[in-house]
């Protein structure tokens, strides 16, 4: 039977999400002592126990939503009482700590030209699993933009079907003109991504707008778009318009501002 760090090292390498639970404290009698550990997927298996029982079962309950929501708790649990709600009757006091381990956010640069050869590379330095999507195939592979993990091949409307698009998905239009963005962008819209930022001036979305709305696109989903992409840094080069398109996704992610420091 694998070891949890064993399973630890699986998963980073297979970059699938689990959690962590670990007894931080435990005082009196209780089931387990300080350091055991389970280590929790999120289609259900388990390995480790941190008790077993009613206490076992209301961690699992915890680890899930961890992952889900990517946010680390501390359990605690009195053994006394189970008429009270307590999860057991050993009579001791436990302590858990949840620590979601989920792989890095992905984000996905739907046209392979300059600017989305800036962002993967900027992307890639900044942590996150970086792929490139292009109907082009000399648009869309390891030798045009190495910084890339994986590269799909395909109209921008079909790569749902090649690839798990989820809430931790920032997707990067950088495509080549408005009447691509409009024909393929309604099946993005159905998706959970966390971000779906469209590249181009003000005129060029008021264009591509119109067409999908034309297409039956409501306006609820076309909101969802951020565009013109990026923050307002005045960029002119990729590398530049690289920079403020990942900014607008880090103040995004990480709920900031953008305001200057000094305010």
């Amino acid at each position: 039977m694998k070891t949890i760090y064993q399973a630890l090292e699986e998963l980073e390498q297979a970059n699938e999400a689990a959690a962590l639970c670990t007894v931080v404290k435990s005082e009196g009698s209780t089931p387990r002592h300080v350091g055991s550990k389970m280590l929790v997927y999120s289609d259900g298996h388990f390995i480790g126990t941190v008790g077993g029982g009613d206490l076992e079962h209301r961690v699992m309950d915890e680890a899930w939503m961890a992952i889900s929501d990517g946010t680390p708790r501390l359990l605690s649990y009195t053994m006394s009482d189970p008429t009270r709600g307590d999860p057991g009757v050993c009579g001791g006091q436990v302590e858990v700590f949840v620590e979601p381990i989920l792989p890095p956010a992905g984000i996905v640069i739907i046209g392979g030209g300059h600017v989305g050869k800036a962002v993967a590379y900027l992307a890639h330095w900044l942590g996150f699993r970086v792929s490139v999507s292009d109907d082009r195939p000399e648009f869309c592979n390891k030798e045009t933009i190495p910084d890339a993990e994986a590269f799909h091949i395909c109209p921008m409307a079909e790569l749902p079907k090649h690839m798990k698009i989820d809430k931790r998905t920032y997707l990067i239009l950088t495509t080549r003109g408005s009447s691509v963005d409009a024909a393929g962008l309604g099946p993005l819209l159905d998706s959970p991504a966390a971000y779906i930022g469209v590249i181009g001036s003000k005129r060029r979305w008021a264009t591509t707008v119109k067409e999908m709305k034309a297409r039956g696109i409501s306006e609820e989903r076309i909101a969802r778009v951020h565009s013109p992409i990026g923050l307002e840094l005045r960029a002119e080069t990729p590398e530049e318009i690289a920079v403020s398109i990942l900014a607008e996704i880090l103040m995004i992610r990480d709920k900031g501002t953008g305001k200057p420091m000094k305010e």
